[in-house]
C-alpha cells in the first residue's frame, strides 16, 4: 500500500474515528508492515511513476532547445548567450540521459534478481536527473529573459526561480524528512 492509498472501510468507521478523537480529525489507520519484497516493489513502482512525469518534461524542453539553434534570431545572439545556450543544451542532454536511464537499467537487469540494486541506482539517477533538469530550466529561463528583459533583471529573475526550485525540490523534502525523524525519535522515547 502506498502512502497515498487509503485502506478500504465503511464511512461509519471514519466517523467513529473522528468522534473518538475529538476535533483533531481522522487519525491515520495503522498499516500492516510491508515485507522487504513489498517495499522494494513499491519503491520501484514509485520510481516508474516519477520517471514518467519527468521524462515527458525533459524531452519537451530538450526538443525546444535543439530547435532554437535553427531560428534566425539565434545568429544575433551575443557570445555570452551562445555559451549559455551550449551549456543549457549539454545540461538538457545529461538530464535526459539520467531520467531515461532507469528504463535501460530495467531492460538490462530484468530477470537477474537485482531489484534492490536496480531501485537504488534508479533512485540516484533520478536525483541526479532532477538536479540537471533544474539547471537546464534555469539556464533556459536565463536565455529567454536576456532576450525579453533588459539589464540585470533577467539574471535576478532566473536566480529567483532557481532559488524557488531549490526550496520546493530540495529544501522542503529535506526539512520534512528531518521533522519526521525528530517526531519518530520523540515518539520512541
Amino acid at each position: 500500500m502506498t502512502m497515498t492509498e487509503q485502506p478500504t472501510g465503511s464511512a461509519g468507521e471514519d466517523t467513529a474515528c473522528c468522534t473518538h478523537h475529538g476535533d483533531r480529525g481522522p487519525q491515520p489507520a495503522a498499516e500492516a508492515p510491508e515485507t522487504a519484497r513489498e517495499r522494494i516493489n513499491r519503491r520501484w513502482n514509485e520510481i516508474l511513476q516519477e520517471t514518467r512525469v519527468t521524462q515527458t518534461g525533459v524531452q519537451i524542453l530538450f526538443g525546444f532547445l535543439l530547435s532554437v539553434a535553427f531560428t534566425p534570431l539565434f545568429r544575433e545572439l551575443e557570445t555570452f548567450d551562445r555559451v549559455v545556450y551550449v551549456i543549457t543544451v549539454v545540461l538538457g542532454a545529461a538530464a535526459t540521459g539520467s531520467l531515461i536511464a532507469p528504463v535501460s537499467l530495467h531492460r538490462f537487469l530484468s530477470g537477474q534478481r537485482m531489484k534492490d540494486e536496480l531501485v537504488e541506482a534508479a533512485g540516484r539517477l533520478m536525483m541526479c536527473g532532477m538536479v540537471l533538469l533544474a539547471l537546464t530550466i534555469g539556464c533556459t529561463l536565463l536565455l529567454i529573459l536576456r532576450v525579453v528583459v533588459p539589464g540585470a533583471l533577467a539574471e535576478a529573475l532566473a536566480a529567483g526561480v532557481m532559488l524557488w526550485f531549490g526550496l520546493c525540490w530540495y529544501a522542503l523534502p529535506l526539512y520534512l524528512r528531518r521533522r519526521a525523524t525528530r517526531r519518530s525519535g520523540s515518539d520512541a522515547a
